[in-house]
């Protein structure tokens, strides 16, 4: 059982809700210093990112966030992580009446077994521009404190917003990503993109067209209306044209294929399971007797083969 509580908001959300403030303005990203729980050194990238871009990813991972995080997890503990980290989103989303859905890699583990998919180190996730306005004006910069059975000490997320993302376009190729729910325990985070009207496309009358600032284009009917399904054991929601947005982003055979990424599919457990490591074939050593005939002068050398090929 998750117990959740939203225990520290910013002075300015604060005045939000309390009604004196109107709306909020950032002009920089949360600097290590302001949001650092653990850590002493920031191993985020933002010395070595243009100043424009808003999230900075860590030095070492291009999926943890460095003022959280100083090293990547292994395969179990981070597998374990995510799907505590998706819990936490959706649980928060839910409370607050934030919809979103899944997308991307996160969608296609939902189509294998409802579940993350175990070599996926981020998760993916969507909502509509006018959602995180609302989330931008009352949640930004907030912490949120769960309680999970497997972290008794509980475990602190953060909803943090791009203030870029209500930019029109896709010129701003710095900051696609519009906001992120972090662990501010492990740096893991949740990448949240928003859909919005695609202006351009309606005016050449394409009705309902929507786009991301990652160059994502749908049709409101690709998405909407969004089905009701679980993903971790948790309620959640899907885009209504799921499996042709799959086939879209990934082809068909993604659908079907049972081998990927050194996993293999086992259709009797519904689980990917890791593929046992298999040694590289490779001819026998020759005798030593024969090395030193080929190298004796007078005898001519052997014709080198053409290799075998190997399947991979």
């Amino acid at each position: 059982m998750l117990i959740r509580s939203l225990y520290s908001l910013s002075l300015a959300v604060l005045l939000v809700c309390l009604g004196l403030l109107e709306t909020i303005v950032v002009t920089a990203d949360a600097d290590f210093e302001s949001v650092r729980v653990r850590l002493t050194k920031d191993y985020s990238g933002k010395r070595g990112d243009p100043k424009e871009k808003y999230f900075h990813e860590s030095v070492f991972h291009p999926h943890y966030d460095g003022r959280f995080a100083d090293r990547q997890l292994n395969y179990e503990d981070r597998r374990s992580h995510l799907v505590a980290l998706m819990q936490t989103y959706l649980f928060t989303m839910q409370d607050i009446g934030a919809e979103t859905w899944l997308m991307h890699g996160t969608l296609m583990g939902w189509w294998w077994n409802r579940k993350i998919l175990p070599w996926d180190s981020d998760i993916d996730v969507q909502m509509t521009v006018d959602t995180l306005d609302f989330l931008a004006s009352y949640y930004n910069m907030s912490v949120f404190h769960y309680h999970l059975p497997h972290i008794p000490e509980g475990r602190d997320y953060m909803l943090e917003i791009n203030p870029g993302f209500a930019t029109v376009g896709e010129f701003d190729k710095l900051n696609m990503i519009d906001a992120r729910w972090i662990d501010m325990e492990t740096g893991l985070f949740i990448d949240v993109t928003t859909v919005r009207p695609n202006v351009t496309a309606r005016a050449m009358g394409i009705e309902g067209a929507l786009q991301c600032k990652d160059k994502h284009h749908y049709l409101e009917q690709d998405l909407f209306p969004l089905r009701d399904s679980l993903f971790e054991d948790t309620p959640v929601k899907i885009p209504f044209q799921y499996a042709w947005l799959l086939e879209e982003e990934y082809s068909k055979a993604s659908l079907t294929r049972t081998e990927f990424e050194r996993h293999q599919w086992n259709a009797t457990t519904m689980e990917w399971e890791p593929m046992k490591s298999v040694p590289l074939h490779h001819p026998p050593e020759p005798p030593i007797s024969q090395l030193l005939k080929a190298f004796t002068p007078g005898i001519n050398r052997p014709q080198k083969s053409r290799p075998k090929s190997h399947p991979t």
